[in-house]
């Protein structure tokens, strides 16, 4: 299988993924009409910058680099992340530790207001 066509492939696993969990709005952003100038490989996950790896071996600071550089061109202030997996194994998010960090905050800013 050619790379372009696993990454295809990877990224409508990831939709999947996404819609089997409750988020239906996550697409491809090039299954409209080819290219639509998202420099995600995904959307729908409002905030977040998803960059979509499912290979064998992953150089995981590579793939990174490439999130924070497509989401800084993006200006949208998006959070990087790459979520990626390999063959029988499960979906990871790796994503930088500062915004985690951000994010963990909001998530207990809101479970104070319960």
């Amino acid at each position: 299988m050619n790379s372009k066509r696993k990454g295809k492939e990877g990224e409508l696993e990831w939709c999947k993924f996404c819609h089997e969990r409750g988020f239906e709005g996550v697409r491809r952003t090039a299954q409209f009409c080819g290219n639509t100038g998202e420099a995600s490989d995904c959307v729908g996950l409002p905030g977040i910058h998803q960059e979509i790896k499912r290979v064998e071996r992953l150089n995981i600071h590579e793939a990174m680099e490439q999130a924070v550089r497509d989401s800084d061109n993006a200006v949208r202030g998006e959070i990087p992340i790459v979520a990626h997996r390999r063959n029988k194994a499960e979906w990871l998010v790796t994503m930088r530790a500062e915004d985690w960090l951000k994010m963990y905050k909001r998530v207990q800013a809101c479970c104070k207001g319960e």
